[in-house]
């Protein structure tokens, strides 16, 4: 099968080891690359590669040390650009060939943001980071940018001497540059086949701390103790995540916290999760994150998608996964719990979609589609839906864990489709087909909006939530003397966060509520992100004059695409403050990541150039 995002053909040739030597030039915020790729043919006769790239300036290309002829195709809108290497002869099927493309990225290479020193915590060194998912990595290296190609890879990384560099892969040493005193080259070592979205690289100022084991937290100075406090649970994760799906093959497991720019909660790269600082809440309580990337480790990074319309096989296995060692950690109505909440966000995702909007499928059509426009919660919390639905019929928790073990097992270091998980299922379960096949599968699949069943979740621990949000909406102006600090003086911040959740699934609350709330809860000063971005939302929503520059503050002091999106959003759409909504982006945009300064201005209706469109 063909990937609709990539240009590469996955069923004519593989790539079996990526070889990089990395020169970062942060004056000119470019690469300068050279990559070696050992590639095997599958077919007889075989001479013509084909790359993914975009952007990237291709200087020559060698096969096997013989000059190759090649040509660079038109630019696609969101593919980017298809490069042809002809070689210069033939490869009968099974034989390797060493291609070697020296290149150079962009400054606006859409895989890796430059961070001038201002944006950056330390404010001293410049900064690089990249984000490669879903289909950025060939504007930082050309390859098959497919999660259906999986290799190897070494990398050699010069960089200025006051700098560090890290990456998705192990450490294997450092020396001074030997063309360039003033530089250093970091090494790195990745012996476990991996698709390109998973090749990340980081160069700042960073520290490491160790925080067990197998983990060290890294970042810059000033984040670094607050990080190796926040994320100090790391290890009894990881050992929760083994004994529920077998061994963690990739060795170190590193979380690195990036500056308030990164557009993700967190990203899964192997051996180097990458996390937002808006995790940092003091009190351990956002740290489920981890879980999740930890998670990856399995479904996603070891069993992986094979294109980017499978993506719930990746997330909605990761969701359930986590919640399994939330489960194990916190005990089984807390998981319960979480899965409510992940219930609210999927129907957040499907009213913002829309419906019918073919995205909201569990299984969407991405021909002509840019993934970036696809990603949203459906296919965590949709696929983590479908999951408990099977795990309720098949027979409880640890009967279902045995299946996504087995899964894991059987598919390891390969890339699967809907189709290879659900003949599995099929064959584990055997003897309950009758069940499965009462399934709606077409409902759950290939059917837009909400699953075709809710699930029944305990609510022991969201009553409490449940009860105080009632008693707000149904408060008339003469009952709000009846509220007090002591309300939620009980409540965990993830009950908070739910309380305020329901909040936002209400019609707005009359400003006189939200201003008692403010005096009774003193919500304003809440360092939790998850539960500041809530209630700033509720509070625009409310018409709070007030809290508009508050919700754009948090707008643009972070870029995690999760809070910077609805928070523009809802200042946009209250009327009197739409146009400070597209100067505040405009002023802020070239601070921002990115596909986050892009999705941005579609929701604001901000065209490239920065005017609103009429």
């Amino acid at each position: 099968m063909s990937d609709p995002c990539s240009f590469s053909s996955p069923s004519r040739c593989v790539t079996k080891h990526l070889n990089l030597h990395l020169r970062v030039d942060f004056r000119r915020r470019v690469i300068a690359g050279t990559v070696e790729l050992t590639v095997e043919a599958l077919e007889d006769n075989f001479s013509l590669l084909t790359l993914d790239t975009r952007d990237l300036n291709v200087v020559s290309v060698s096969a096997n040390q013989q000059p190759a002829r090649f040509t660079l195709a038109s630019k696609h809108s969101f593919k980017g650009t298809q490069l042809d290497i002809t070689l210069p002869f033939h490869l009968s099927r099974g034989q390797h060939v060493i291609v070697q493309v020296v290149y150079e990225t962009s400054p606006s290479a859409s895989a890796l943001q430059w961070l001038t020193p201002e944006q950056t915590a330390g404010k001293k060194q410049p900064y690089l980071f990249s984000q490669c998912q879903a289909h950025h990595c060939r504007s930082m290296v050309p390859c098959q940018d497919t999660p259906s190609v999986k290799h190897t890879y070494y990398a050699q990384v010069s960089v200025p001497k006051d700098l560090v560099a890290v990456m998705s892969a192990v450490r294997d040493g450092q020396e001074e540059d030997p063309e360039d005193s003033s530089r250093i080259v970091y090494r790195f070592r990745q012996p476990v086949p991996m698709p390109s979205y998973l090749i990340a690289i980081v160069v700042g100022a960073l520290e490491s701390r160790e925080i067990g084991p197998r983990s060290r937290v890294w970042s810059e100075k000033e984040f670094v103790d607050k990080a190796a406090f926040e994320f100090s649970e790391t290890e009894t994760m990881l050992k929760t995540a083994e004994d529920l799906a077998g061994p963690y093959v990739w060795g170190q497991y590193d979380i690195l916290v990036l500056p308030p720019s990164f557009p993700y909660g967190g990203m899964e790269n192997p051996c180097l999760t990458f996390a937002t600082p808006t995790l940092l809440a003091g009190d351990k309580s956002l740290s489920t994150v981890i879980a999740h990337e930890i998670s990856h480790s399995w479904t996603g990074n070891l069993v992986t998608n094979k294109t980017w319309e499978h993506f719930w096989l990746n997330e909605g296995h990761t969701v359930y996964l986590e919640r399994m060692i939330g489960r194990q950690m916190y005990g089984e109505q807390f998981r319960q719990f979480k899965a409510m909440g992940g219930w609210k966000d999927l129907q957040d995702s499907v009213n913002t979609f829309g419906p019918n909007n073919p995205l909201t499928n569990l299984v969407p059509s991405l021909q002509d589609v840019d993934p970036d426009d696809a990603f949203s919660s459906v296919p965590y919390e949709k696929g983590f839906a479908l999951l408990y639905h099977l795990e309720e019929l098949m027979g409880g928790p640890e009967v279902f864990m045995g299946f996504v073990k087995s899964y894991i097992q059987l598919y390891a270091y390969g890339s699967v489709t809907t189709d290879d998980w659900k003949n599995y299922l099929f064959t584990y379960f055997k003897d309950q087909a009758e069940a499965l096949n009462r399934v709606d599968w077409n409902a759950w699949m290939f059917t837009p909006g909400m699953p075709p069943v809710k699930p029944q979740y305990d609510t022991t621990l969201a009553d409490a939530c449940i009860a105080l949000s009632q008693r707000w909406t149904k408060a008339g102006d003469q009952d709000l003397d009846g509220f007090s600090e002591s309300d939620v003086k009980t409540l965990s911040s993830h009950q908070l966060i739910e309380f305020l959740s329901l909040l936002l699934h209400e019609n707005p609350l009359p400003l006189t509520h939200v201003k008692k709330m403010q005096e009774v809860y003193g919500l304003n000063t809440c360092t939790n992100s998850e539960i500041r971005f809530r209630w700033l939302k509720l509070c625009v929503r409310s018409k709070w004059e007030e809290a508009v520059p508050l919700a754009l503050k948090m707008a643009t002091e972070q870029g995690r695409m999760k809070f910077t999106r609805p928070l523009f959003r809802e200042v946009f759409n209250f009327n009197k403050y739409r146009d400070e909504a597209v100067q505040v982006f405009a002023a802020h945009r070239t601070a921002m990541h990115p596909v986050t300064a892009g999705l941005v201005a579609k929701d604001l209706k901000v065209d490239v150039s920065g005017t609103t469109a009429q």
